[in-house]
Protein backbone atom coordinates (compact mmCIF):
# COMPACT_ATOMS: atom_id res chain seq x y z
CA UNK A 1 0.00 0.00 0.00
CA UNK A 2 1.04 3.58 -0.63
CA UNK A 3 -0.75 5.60 2.05
CA UNK A 4 0.16 9.13 3.18
CA UNK A 5 -1.31 11.48 5.74
CA UNK A 6 -3.01 14.26 3.81
CA UNK A 7 -5.04 16.22 6.39
CA UNK A 8 -5.27 16.31 10.15
CA UNK A 9 -8.05 18.22 11.87
CA UNK A 10 -7.81 20.47 14.92
CA UNK A 11 -10.69 22.50 16.33
CA UNK A 12 -10.49 26.26 16.73
CA UNK A 13 -12.57 28.62 18.81
CA UNK A 14 -11.03 31.86 17.55
CA UNK A 15 -9.97 31.61 13.90
CA UNK A 16 -7.82 34.75 13.98
CA UNK A 17 -5.91 33.59 17.07
CA UNK A 18 -5.42 30.13 15.53
CA UNK A 19 -4.14 31.60 12.26
CA UNK A 20 -1.73 33.83 14.18
CA UNK A 21 -0.44 30.84 16.17
CA UNK A 22 0.14 28.57 13.17
CA UNK A 23 1.26 31.25 10.71
CA UNK A 24 3.19 33.68 12.91
CA UNK A 25 4.58 31.39 15.63
CA UNK A 26 5.03 28.10 13.76
CA UNK A 27 5.70 29.63 10.33
CA UNK A 28 2.98 27.65 8.55
CA UNK A 29 1.37 28.81 5.30
CA UNK A 30 -2.33 29.55 5.20
CA UNK A 31 -3.52 27.61 2.16
CA UNK A 32 -7.29 28.03 2.36
CA UNK A 33 -9.70 30.04 4.46
CA UNK A 34 -13.34 29.16 3.80
CA UNK A 35 -16.47 30.37 5.57
CA UNK A 36 -17.04 33.38 7.76
CA UNK A 37 -16.95 34.50 11.38
CA UNK A 38 -16.22 31.60 13.72
CA UNK A 39 -17.54 29.12 11.12
CA UNK A 40 -14.29 29.05 9.17
CA UNK A 41 -12.31 26.07 7.89
CA UNK A 42 -8.67 27.12 7.56
CA UNK A 43 -5.99 24.91 6.06
CA UNK A 44 -2.42 25.52 7.25
CA UNK A 45 0.80 23.65 6.55
CA UNK A 46 4.55 23.93 6.82
CA UNK A 47 6.14 25.47 3.71
CA UNK A 48 7.62 22.89 1.38
CA UNK A 49 5.19 20.14 2.41
CA UNK A 50 2.47 20.38 -0.25
CA UNK A 51 0.94 16.97 0.45
CA UNK A 52 0.21 17.43 4.17
CA UNK A 53 -1.91 19.99 5.98
CA UNK A 54 -3.82 20.74 9.15
CA UNK A 55 -7.45 21.81 8.85
CA UNK A 56 -8.52 24.18 11.62
CA UNK A 57 -12.27 23.78 11.96
CA UNK A 58 -15.14 24.90 14.18
CA UNK A 59 -15.65 22.14 16.78
CA UNK A 60 -19.44 22.36 16.78
CA UNK A 61 -20.20 22.60 13.07
CA UNK A 62 -21.72 19.12 12.94
CA UNK A 63 -25.47 19.55 13.54
CA UNK A 64 -25.58 16.04 15.03
CA UNK A 65 -23.57 17.01 18.12
CA UNK A 66 -25.73 16.85 21.22
CA UNK A 67 -25.65 19.39 24.05
CA UNK A 68 -23.90 16.81 26.25
CA UNK A 69 -21.26 16.19 23.56
CA UNK A 70 -20.78 19.94 23.11
CA UNK A 71 -20.23 20.28 26.88
CA UNK A 72 -17.73 17.40 26.90
CA UNK A 73 -15.81 18.77 23.91
CA UNK A 74 -15.69 22.24 25.49
CA UNK A 75 -14.38 20.80 28.77
CA UNK A 76 -11.77 18.65 27.02
CA UNK A 77 -10.58 21.56 24.86
CA UNK A 78 -10.24 23.73 27.99
CA UNK A 79 -8.07 21.03 29.61
CA UNK A 80 -6.03 20.44 26.45
CA UNK A 81 -7.12 16.81 26.16
CA UNK A 82 -9.37 16.92 23.09
CA UNK A 83 -6.84 17.08 20.24
CA UNK A 84 -3.08 16.71 19.79
CA UNK A 85 -0.69 17.50 16.97
CA UNK A 86 2.91 16.25 17.04
CA UNK A 87 5.48 18.19 15.01
CA UNK A 88 9.26 17.95 14.75
CA UNK A 89 12.09 20.44 14.57
CA UNK A 90 15.75 20.21 13.61
CA UNK A 91 16.62 22.49 16.56
CA UNK A 92 14.13 21.89 19.37
CA UNK A 93 15.73 24.33 21.80
CA UNK A 94 15.73 27.22 19.30
CA UNK A 95 12.14 26.42 18.32
CA UNK A 96 11.13 26.37 21.98
CA UNK A 97 12.74 29.77 22.58
CA UNK A 98 10.98 31.25 19.53
CA UNK A 99 7.63 29.91 20.71
CA UNK A 100 8.16 31.32 24.20
CA UNK A 101 9.23 34.69 22.80
CA UNK A 102 6.06 34.69 20.68
CA UNK A 103 3.90 34.21 23.76
CA UNK A 104 2.92 30.55 23.31
CA UNK A 105 1.49 28.80 26.38
CA UNK A 106 4.15 26.34 27.55
CA UNK A 107 2.99 22.93 28.74
CA UNK A 108 6.44 21.31 28.94
CA UNK A 109 9.95 22.64 28.44
CA UNK A 110 12.36 20.60 26.28
CA UNK A 111 12.78 17.26 28.04
CA UNK A 112 14.60 14.00 27.32
CA UNK A 113 11.84 11.42 27.62
CA UNK A 114 12.58 7.91 28.97
CA UNK A 115 11.28 6.43 25.71
CA UNK A 116 14.07 8.10 23.71
CA UNK A 117 12.45 11.30 22.39
CA UNK A 118 13.45 14.85 23.30
CA UNK A 119 10.38 17.06 23.07
CA UNK A 120 8.46 20.04 24.41
CA UNK A 121 4.80 20.97 24.42
CA UNK A 122 2.49 23.97 24.04
CA UNK A 123 -1.21 24.71 23.83
CA UNK A 124 -2.60 26.56 20.85
CA UNK A 125 -5.29 29.24 21.33
CA UNK A 126 -8.06 26.60 21.26
CA UNK A 127 -6.34 24.50 23.93
CA UNK A 128 -5.05 21.86 21.51
CA UNK A 129 -1.95 20.03 22.72
CA UNK A 130 0.98 20.77 20.38
CA UNK A 131 4.08 18.62 20.93
CA UNK A 132 7.34 19.26 19.13
CA UNK A 133 9.95 16.50 18.89
CA UNK A 134 13.64 16.92 18.18
CA UNK A 135 14.34 15.45 14.75
CA UNK A 136 16.82 12.59 14.84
Amino acid sequence: MDIKIQHSFLPHVDPEASVAFFRDLLGFEVRTDVGGGTMRWITVAPPGQPDTSVVLHPPFADPGITDDERKTITEMMAKGTFATLVLSSKDLDATFEQMVAGGAEVVQEPTDQPYGVRDCAFRDPAGNHIRINQQA
